[in-house]
């Protein structure tokens, strides 16, 4: 079984992020939230690791029930 890298591992993570949010310029809240669907399941299939994507559904999902805000 593959482990999800939880560690940085982008070239460049402020370049990436600047990424994310300039590609949700001009969109609104529904567009938004259907642009990080899709793209959550291009990355997905991209991995085509269960186990992986498992673990990253169980993260995700954790980080979300416990943010402090």
């Amino acid at each position: 079984m593959a482990d999800l890298i939880t560690h940085t591992n982008i070239p460049g993570p402020d370049d990436f992020y600047e990424h994310l949010i300039r590609a949700h310029d001009d969109l609104s809240e529904d567009q938004s939230h259907a642009m990080n669907a899709a793209l959550v399941l291009l990355l997905a299939n991209h991995i085509g690791d269960m186990d992986v994507i498992d673990q990253a559904l169980e993260r995700a999902r954790h980080t979300v029930l416990h943010s402090t805000t």
